[in-house]
């Protein structure tokens, strides 16, 4: 299957945000309350569709992409963070390295980053074996302010070639 990134429109904005994920995946379900955030052009959020321009997913770069209370090291442009959500239909579909590569080839273009950084939740084991395939590699580990969450941060240059 075939990914493409565009912008983000009210009506996709809509739509993800009636998304909910099954626990513990439910950490990424968003809410009515998002919408404004998904929207905001500086967020920098974007649609991921399929070739019959059917929604699949959404992302998201910067620091939007950031979890709240993480541990970062503030390297933009250098580094670019990336944020993601796939349509709770597809999860676990085996969807995920031709999605997160389409990301990944989109924001090479759109934001020319030297490296990629994402942050994902220690219990998302499928998240974390998708980006190891991806030529992503561990690169820190953090408890997120507040609730004390597990989240580990992994890495990849922006050309590199698997």
């Amino acid at each position: 299957m075939k990914f493409i990134t565009q912008p983000i429109s009210q009506q996709d904005a809509h739509e993800i945000a009636t998304w909910q994920y099954e626990t513990p995946y439910s950490i990424y379900s968003l809410s009515k309350k998002d919408i404004p955030v998904l929207l905001n052009a500086d967020n920098r959020y974007f649609r991921v569709q399929d070739e019959s321009g059917q929604l699949m997913g959404y992302c998201c770069f910067g620091e939007e992409a950031k979890v709240p209370g993480g541990e970062y090291i503030d390297s933009e442009p250098h580094v670019i963070d990336v944020g993601l959500g796939m349509h709770p239909r597809i999860v676990g579909k085996g969807l995920g390295k031709a999605f997160v590569d389409a990301i990944l080839r989109f924001a090479t273009e759109q934001f020319k980053p030297k490296r990629f950084r994402v942050s994902i939740a220690k219990f998302n084991k499928r998240s974390q074996i998708t980006f190891s395939r991806l030529g992503f590699m561990k690169t820190n580990n953090f408890n997120r302010e507040g609730d004390g969450m597990r989240f580990v941060q992994f890495e990849r240059e922006a050309n590199w070639i698997g």
